[in-house]
């Protein structure tokens, strides 16, 4: 048994075993990222659609995913692929890919606009180590790193990610904790710190879902944006 050090839950995963994420597991008493090259999803979008309106606008990035995810949102579109038990079933059965395999085909698609490779779908964090290694790569061969992300991961794996990452776009889904522990099983406090870290290192661009009735009050949006101008102005 070993614990887990990527976020706020801190699993305490049994050899064999699958953390809450379903993609960290434990392995002769370490824990290893299960969904490593694992890839349930590739596309070449438009860098709007991860979305980031201030990062190269009108040019397109390759985005890849795989499968896991340490929040459980009831509104998530892409379930199936992130959290479902449908996608913890077949995770075995994911197409794998190398680092060097999709920095490959990165370059590959220069010659059709893209900038880069966007590590998206699910939450990339929890398989951290893919997104270091492969990030390397991208970088070596001139091309650009963005993160899509749910900022739900503890200082360290944001460090670790700090030479390799060039922007980000972060989900502050609310700015209650009740929202955040009731709603979406996640720590808005950890979020938070994570952002306020990473507008330190890359660009930052930041996505809010507003569920009615859940948290679209005038107080909770006055106080949302509040504390975003204040890291506006810290900066």
């Amino acid at each position: 048994m070993a614990i887990c050090g990527v976020c706020f839950r801190h699993c305490r995963i049994a050899e064999g075993g699958r953390g809450f994420c379903g993609a960290r597991t434990c392995e002769n008493g370490e824990i290893r990222p299960q969904n490593y090259g694992r890839i349930t999803g590739l596309a070449l979008d438009p860098i709007e659609k991860k979305p980031l309106r201030r990062f190269h606008p009108g040019s397109m990035i390759l985005s890849a995913g795989s499968y896991g995810c340490n929040l459980r949102c009831p509104f998530c579109q892409n379930h199936e692929i992130s959290w479902s038990a449908e996608a913890f079933a077949c995770a075995g059965s994911a197409g794998t890919v190398t680092p060097e395999e999709l920095a490959d085909a990165a370059v590959h698609l220069k010659s059709r606009g893209n900038i880069g490779l966007a590590f998206t779908y699910n939450e990339p964090l929890i398989g951290w180590e893919f997104v270091r290694d492969t990030g390397r790569l991208i970088h070596a061969a001139g091309l650009k790193n963005v993160l899509v992300t749910n900022g739900t991961a503890e200082l360290p794996v944001l460090e670790a990610l700090s030479s390799v990452v060039d922007a980000m776009n972060i989900d502050l889904k609310g700015f209650t904790g009740r929202y955040y522990a009731e709603v979406l099983g996640g720590s808005l406090e950890t979020v938070k710190s994570f952002i306020a870290r990473a507008a330190q290192l890359c660009h930052v661009e930041l996505t809010t879902l507003i569920v009615p009735g859940e948290n679209d009050s005038e107080e909770e949006m006055r106080a949302l944006t509040a504390w975003v101008a204040a890291l506006t102005d810290a900066d």
